[in-house]
């Protein structure tokens, strides 16, 4: 049995999984994030692992004796968050999560230094690691010289786990500490960030062994033999691994609390110039290019918020066939935004809302302008030589029949949907915890799903939403002066 933890920003998620990938059973544990000020967002670590002490509990009464057949466990987490350690291991304040965004000045001073790009393959976004810790070096001094070690959240869960300090290339290379194309730390990176590499984890790929299960913890679970702890991934790379993205060319579309398009690559291809992230995919010599946004079904979540109408009964609400181009135009830039912007500072916006304009009309402009923004990255991508021909779609805004037929459309792609619902970052997790324990490789495991139905573009209805998408471009060149005063 292999267990795969995905610790997302709202719960972890559980799976175990027999050695012919079949799920046995699932948990989830719920986790709060705090937000004690305009632009910050917070974790306690310990609610992490309070978060896996109920997982495991629950998926050891669901099945005992299958949990005690575990020979591995895999880890997928959001990205970028710093979790920072004294020198004996505690925790020195909350972890600052990557949709924090306090840093953005100290990203920018970072960015503007040339051999930062030039090494981490990547802009200097204000969610990643190495701006947070610049920030902590300002306004906290304290804390900051007691730092003795930075990880990243899912690798703090396996500092509990293994009692050892050990991350992977996929979730590293999110920090801007990286370099992306040898898959090392870098020391220049880290000095002109003032930071050592004393302070970060040793680095493994995630299909390779990274600790093993303490002790302590095997006698408590009930467990006999060694377990493995596998390198692990960040959540997207995790993702990639769970729908079987590793070969060139393949790819997804996760509609999530944040929107993703991610293709995987062979070679290393970073284009910094664009937004694109370039980062090491969780399996050797492979990586991963995305375009990302910030708000994608969490767009949908602040229109249900504000109506106070379920999100379900929103695109509940939305017809069967897609419609001619909504005359709203809604930009989804509420946390500011990534690809191919790089704004922190842009806010959302309703643009042509009209006095008999009803909920679905405006949960029809969410879903567009979602899928217009997801359009931005797919063009940014292509900008580097990635041109998928299909993508699979995953997600809780798949579940929208409509809103991915706007996006096939708006994109002008084909959309699989994958048959059944185990493919995501702990499905992921659970593979790289197969390859861990010796059992197999990952050209082996991760396979692709059946796909259960393709939603093609609507043909007749291409070229009012392509008029419309060259419509949204100007928005933004409109509106950023103003946001940015």
């Amino acid at each position: 049995m292999y267990l795969g933890l995905d610790l997302g920003t709202s719960g972890l998620r559980g799976i175990l999984v027999d050695d012919a990938g079949r799920v046995v059973c699932d948990a989830e544990a719920e986790i709060s994030t705090a937000t004690p000020h305009p632009g910050w967002s917070e974790q306690s670590p310990a609610d992490w692992i309070d978060a896996c002490r109920k997982v495991v509990a629950q998926l050891r009464e669901a099945d005992s004796g299958a949990f005690a057949q575990l020979r591995g466990i895999g880890l997928s987490g959001h990205m970028h968050g710093a979790t920072l350690l004294d020198k004996d291991g505690d925790v020195l304040r909350p972890c600052i999560l990557w949709n924090d965004t306090r840093s953005a000045v100290e990203a920018q001073a970072l960015d503007r230094i040339p051999d930062m790009r030039s090494v981490s393959g990547n802009i200097v976004f204000p969610g990643f690691t190495a701006p947070k810790l610049e920030w902590v070096r300002s306004h906290e001094p304290a804390v900051y010289s007691k730092t003795a070690k930075v990880l990243l959240p899912k690798d703090y869960l396996r500092f509990w786990l293994t009692g050892e300090y050990v991350s992977d290339m996929s979730d590293s290379a999110g920090t801007s500490w990286l370099d992306v194309g040898a898959r090392q730390w870098s020391e220049a990176a880290l000095a002109l960030s003032h930071m050592r590499p004393d302070q970060m984890p040793e680095l493994v790929e995630g299909s390779e062994p990274g600790g093993e299960l303490r002790p302590a913890l095997r006698q408590e679970w009930g467990l006999s033999g060694p377990v493995v702890i596998a390198g692990g991934a960040g959540d997207n790379a995790a993702a990639a691994c769970g729908i079987g993205c590793i070969n060139e060319g393949t790819g997804f579309l996760s509609l999530g609390t944040s929107g993703v398009l991610l293709v995987a690559r062979e070679d290393y291809a970073p284009a910094p110039e664009t937004a694109v992230h370039c980062f090491c995919h969780a399996v050797p010599k492979r990586w991963i290019q995305m375009g990302v946004i910030l708000s994608a079904t969490n767009s949908m979540n602040w229109l249900s918020r504000n109506l106070g109408q379920p999100v379900e009964n929103l695109a509940a609400s939305m017809p069967d066939a897609l419609n001619q181009p909504s005359s709203i135009a809604f930009l989804p830039y509420l946390s500011g935004e990534r690809t191919p912007h790089n704004d922190s500072v842009i806010r959302g916006a309703f643009l042509g809302i009209d006095i008999a304009s009803d909920p679905t009309d405006l949960a029809q402009a969410v879903m567009e302008g979602v899928a217009f923004a997801m359009r931005d990255c797919l063009e940014a991508l292509k900008s580097t030589g990635s041109s998928p021909d299909r993508l699979l779609v995953v997600g809780g805004g798949a579940r929208s029949r409509y809103w991915v037929k706007a996006l096939a459309t708006i994109l002008n792609l084909p959309l699989g949907l994958p048959d059944g619902s185990e493919f995501g970052a702990a499905t992921g997790a659970a593979r790289l915890a197969m390859c861990a324990a010796g059992d197999t490789n990952p050209g082996e495991i991760m396979k692709p799903p059946e796909v259960s139905e393709i939603i093609e573009p609507s043909s007749e209805l291409v070229d009012a939403f392509e008029n419309e998408y060259c419509r949204y471009r100007q928005y933004y060149s409109a509106l950023a002066p103003l946001a940015n005063r």
